[in-house]
């Protein structure tokens, strides 16, 4: 069975800013261009069997910067629903909540179009990619690529390796980054984490 490798989208201003990117489309900056540009060699160096990508435009940028034209669009692969604190920043909303932890506390209520997830539904959403994750390696020869978003893929990183939704606190993800997630005797394993090519 072929590996699993996630590749985080590039810097846009938001994330340089920690600002919560759900649902607003902001694009990639300069920089995020570049980071996504300089990941087209490792990319390269595996062999993609299926692509699935997020439908934000700083994701679906990324795939095509890396190369990688044909990736189908994943709804499930959006970024967390976080509601209320769409656009705002942890120090902002820890000056309300001291204390106040993504992974553990959840969001407040949003507008009735984004309530807001708890990491439950998020982790509810990873499960749904990687059963297709799972199906489309069960019929290729390479590796399924998922470029998508930071706070989503450390979840979905937490579920495949049974773990609770929770436990993706424990896996920071830096933009521009490219993640394998493999196999040893058998069970899932992190086999990379935040590779970026040499500078």
């Amino acid at each position: 069975m072929g590996d699993l490798l996630l590749v985080r989208h590039g810097e846009t201003e938001w994330s340089r800013s920690g600002r919560h990117t759900g649902r607003t489309d902001v694009p990639l900056t300069e920089h995020g261009r570049e980071e996504a540009r300089r990941l087209v060699p490792l990319v390269r160096s595996h062999r993609i069997g299926a692509a699935f990508v997020s439908p934000a435009r700083r994701a679906r940028e990324t795939a095509e910067l890396i190369g990688v034209r044909d990736a189908r669009v994943d709804v499930d692969l959006r970024e967390w629903d976080y509601g209320g604190y769409e656009g705002v920043t942890t120090v902002e909303i820890q000056r309300e909540r001291p204390g106040w932890f993504l992974f553990t506390d959840g969001v407040a209520p949003g507008p009735p179009a984004h309530p807001g997830e708890s990491p439950e539904q998020v982790g509810e959403r990873a499960d749904r990619v990687l059963a297709r994750v799972d199906a489309a390696l069960a019929h290729t020869e390479g590796a399924v690529l998922l470029i998508a978003h930071g706070h989503f893929l450390r979840v979905l990183t937490a579920r495949r390796l049974g773990l609770a939704p929770q436990a993706g606190a424990l896996f920071q993800l830096g933009t521009g980054t490219l993640c394998r997630l493999g196999t040893e005797h058998g069970r899932p394993v992190i086999a990379g984490w935040n590779v970026r090519p040499p500078a």
